[in-house]
């Protein structure tokens, strides 16, 4: 199963979800915020896609891949 998620306009919110699940992953007041929850998700969970849609008529404006975070980042 993808770790892909979609960040797009939902009535007056800004949906996460996962794609191909049923329910939405969670719910925010501005598109930013939508993002950075993702963003969130993917960096604990092995990273993924993250496709930002635009809020006037849903296409994709914007796709980035999120990696995992490093958990032994280097000195200096």
């Amino acid at each position: 199963m993808s770790n892909d998620y979609d960040v797009y306009h939902d009535g007056a919110d800004w949906v996460s979800k996962k794609q191909g699940a049923s329910r939405a992953s969670s719910r925010h007041d501005t598109q930013q915020d939508a993002y950075d929850a993702t963003r969130g998700y993917l960096q604990r969970s092995g990273g993924g896609d993250i496709s930002i849609h635009r809020k006037d008529n849903g296409q994709i404006r914007d796709k980035n891949t999120i990696g995992k975070t490093d958990p032994y980042p280097p000195k200096g």
